[in-house]
């Protein structure tokens, strides 16, 4: 990787970090570049549409790494319900080592910024559907039809996102244990249908 892309991905790295732990609201440039240890001269070079540009790029980038993460996970898991729960204890385990601080990467931009920024609208937007595809991708190959397969992942990624929020507002993961035992359960009973 070249230099340029080195710097370039560092900035993303930072930001995603910063937006997970702080919001977007809550992180500004300067903290970027300090944790990144970008030239500043580089962020309007790379991100000439500034913070609004960058966020989302981290919004996409991070997006993609928790979808390799539970990917990985439903690809191990024997059914959909043992992937759900060990989704469910990957978030968990996230929570606790940050001391509940940090959260979904796209839930804290998308209920902060998104209504008022097209452009992270659209990443939000983008990361949100590329994850419920994947849930539904799974339940059509486990037999569902279509339409109830769409709400079916629907259900299902709000269920876990709701539950991360519960998760750090009583600063238990509780929520998520019993949003992953729900989720095994419902399920068990559709592949049983």
């Amino acid at each position: 990787m070249k230099k340029g892309e080195q710097t370039k991905r560092k900035m993303i790295d930072a930001t995603a970090s910063l937006l997970q732990a702080r919001g977007y609201s809550g992180t500004g440039l300067n903290d970027v570049l300090e944790q990144s240890g970008a030239p500043k001269g580089s962020l309007y070079f790379h991100f000439p549409g500034g913070k609004e540009e960058l966020a989302a790029a981290a919004v996409r980038s991070a997006g993609q790494q928790w979808q390799g993460n539970v990917l990985a996970l439903l690809e191990a898991a024997p059914d959909m319900g043992e992937g759900a729960q060990a989704v469910c204890r990957l978030i968990a385990q996230s929570l606790e080592e940050t001391g509940f601080e940090n959260g979904c990467p796209v839930a804290t931009v998308a209920l902060e910024s998104a209504p008022r920024s097209d452009v992270l609208h659209a990443a939000c937007s983008d990361v949100y559907g590329a994850w419920q595809a994947i849930i539904e991708e799974r339940l059509l190959a486990a037999g569902l039809p279509r339409g109830r397969a769409e709400r079916s992942a629907t259900a299902t990624l709000a269920m876990v996102e709701g539950a991360m929020l519960l998760s750090k507002a009583y600063r238990s993961t509780e929520p998520l244990r019993r949003v992953g035992e729900e989720l095994a359960e419902s399920f068990a009973l559709l592949a049983h249908r």
